[in-house]
């Protein structure tokens, strides 16, 4: 039996920071839909706040990312993504309507996209490949266990206090809080090498070119591209979680404190298996996993799409758990594979672009999701879903598999 190497402090710090955070987000995000509803605003404008709110994160995670390799630092635009974030909070409880509602949510979207794409780099940083899934799964797995504490103590508060839901905002802000200053105090950075710069006449004769590299993709590698084109047709039709919740509520009649104990057990899957499955993708292969994940959650959009009326709370906790299944089995393998497959020296635009092609379909699909619940079905945005992850999965050339597990020949 062979010791593990551990894994940097680092990444274990910056877990406990996106523990904290999520904890916050997680309180109050599985009962966003239910403030609107008392604001009176109707589907299309969730699809239209939750769409707007992750293409902005995914957009400026692109930027963030870049501008990290420049200043040759991660941390200071992760702290200042993470304390916008705890900021959204007390403004999205004191909302009067739902504009205002969107206005925080962009601030709390526009926080992670500050954020993501260094904190990621950060963490690609510190680690060998031969330990980048276990780092990012165990990352993951704290992250989802701060979504499964959220919820659950937002829904013991509202269990005691069923005409609270505001204050709840104000409580989320506290945990939020503490992760910047965690983040400020605990984690260490040492400064990496910057993306290198041209010299004066490089700069003046190819000025326009080095503005135009942010958006472009050369320099990634053919393996990269097709990855990118296939994580770009599943976000397509991955709408928001926002529209499960919305079936679930309608489907089960449920109330707001079941719904959020249902979305606290929806991440309590991931947060157990996260950090294994990571491990697992280290040794067979990122592939098969975001394959499998992806079929998972074709078979769990379905059942969305062919959910009677009034199942109750049991009908839909088996699908909000297969839901979490795909989750694990995709998130922490996604950033990964793009991780492996980056520059060290553009690693933060190279996964920001991973990030904006992640998030870019959010938009469109949140739109599309809103449009057709209300005007075709409820169970249309479903099988729209559940179709395009198929057809993603398809995308997903087999030749690449072979070649991630063939260690003589590294992506």
């Amino acid at each position: 039996m062979t010791d593990e190497p551990s894994l940097p402090a680092t990444v274990k710090a910056l877990g406990f920071v996106s523990l904290l955070t999520d904890l916050s987000s997680e309180m109050v995000y599985p009962i966003n839909g239910q403030l609107l509803r008392m604001l009176g605003a109707p589907a299309w404008v969730l699809g239209l706040i939750e769409g707007l709110a992750e293409s902005t994160a995914s957009i400026l995670k692109l930027y963030s990312g870049t501008l990290s390799d420049r200043m040759g630092r991660r941390k200071p635009l992760a702290l200042l993504g993470y304390g916008l974030a705890a900021l959204s909070k007390p403004l999205i409880g004191a909302a009067g309507v739902w504009p205002q509602v969107l206005a925080a949510r962009l601030l709390d979207r526009t926080g992670k996209g500050l954020r993501g794409a260094p904190r990621d780099a950060l963490i690609a940083d510190v680690c060998p490949k031969e330990q980048r899934g276990r780092a990012f799964g165990l990352h993951r797995s704290l992250d989802t266990t701060g979504a499964v504490l959220g919820p659950l103590i937002g829904y013991f508060f509202l269990r005691a206090n069923p005409n609270s839901l505001r204050s709840l905002y104000w409580i989320a802000f506290l945990p939020a809080l503490l992760g910047v200053l965690l983040l400020w105090l605990v984690v260490k950075e040492t400064p990496h090498e910057k993306t290198p710069r041209l010299s004066s006449a490089e700069r003046q004769g190819k000025e326009k070119q080095g503005k135009e590299r942010l958006f472009s993709l050369a320099g990634l590698s053919p393996t990269y591209k097709r990855f990118l084109l296939s994580v770009g047709v599943f976000s397509l039709v991955n709408s928001s979680d926002q529209f499960l919740l919305l079936r679930a509520q309608e489907g089960a009649k449920l109330t707001p404190e079941s719904i959020l104990l249902l979305y606290a057990l929806f991440n309590m899957v991931e947060a157990s298996l996260g950090y294994l499955v990571g491990k697992l993708s280290d040794t067979v292969g990122r592939w098969p996993l975001i394959v499998a994940g992806w079929g998972v959650f074709a078979l769990v959009y379905a059942g969305f799409a062919l959910l009677p009326s009034g199942v109750g709370f049991g009908g839909v906790l088996g699908l909000f758990l297969l839901y979490g299944l795909y989750s694990t089995l995709t998130q922490g393998a996604q950033k990964a594979l793009a991780a492996d497959m980056t520059d060290p020296t553009q690693r933060g635009r190279q996964l920001g672009i991973f990030h904006l092609v992640v998030g870019i379909g959010a938009l469109p699909a949140s739109l599309i999701a809103g449009g057709i619940y209300d005007t075709v079905s409820p169970a249309a945005p479903f099988w729209l879903g559940a179709g395009g992850a198929v057809i993603a999965m398809l995308l997903l050339p087999k030749e690449q598999h072979k070649r991630h597990e063939n260690k003589s020949n590294p992506l």
